[in-house]
């Protein structure tokens, strides 16, 4: 084990981590393009999800390699990568079952969103989350939730528009589930912690 978070931590992935996710969080904007153009202003930071996620943890890695950690941003990671990482694989395999067929895009997309919640976690033992950062954190996950479903913002899977309200109910639990992700890896007293190895 000890063997595995010293290869995590070092410098070389860490770059290589910082890299991957700059160009994912690119692509993932680009693929909101259509959408972000028919969005109203106030609404914008709370569309592009997965991008949004993989953008957090862009300045959690760079946090890494200036050998410092920044809390907040550790929450927010932790629980939006999980969070939309596995809703990803759920709607694409959702759609897989509903439609009886999936392009290779939808299963690349649920390879790298798996990716985005195990990433995550992985980094768990190194992140310095506060109470304050998971009550935050917290109250954007659901805030989100609050825009995509009510305000209709959510992102549009046109295969699945039937089941937008059992999304939508489904969306909040996972919600939920992944502030306890967050807590329980991130932050309760008894988890591992460890220290960088540079």
């Amino acid at each position: 084990m000890n063997v595995i978070y010293g290869w995590l931590a070092s410098r070389q992935m860490l770059v290589l981590l910082f890299v991957i996710n700059i160009l994912g969080t690119a692509f993932g904007y680009y693929w909101y393009g259509g959408q972000l153009e028919n969005t109203p202003g106030i609404f914008l930071a709370f569309v592009p999800d997965s991008p949004t996620a993989s953008l957090f943890f862009v300045f959690v890695l760079w946090g890494f390699l200036l050998k410092r950690n920044f809390g907040l941003m550790e929450a927010l990671a932790i629980i939006t990568l999980f969070k939309y990482g596995i809703w990803a694989v759920v709607m694409n395999v959702m759609t897989l079952v509903t439609t009886g067929t999936l392009p290779w895009e939808g299963y690349m997309l649920m390879a790298s969103h798996l990716g985005m919640a195990i990433q995550g976690i992985l980094y768990a033992p190194f992140y310095r989350i506060k109470p304050w950062h998971l009550v935050v954190a917290g109250i954007w996950t659901i805030h989100n939730d609050i825009i995509d479903y009510v305000f209709e913002m959510m992102p549009i899977y046109r295969d699945l528009l039937m089941y937008m309200n059992e999304i939508g109910y489904f969306t909040f639990w996972l919600s939920i589930l992944s502030i306890f992700v967050g807590w329980y890896f991130g932050y309760r007293k008894n988890r591992i912690t460890l220290s960088f190895i540079h």
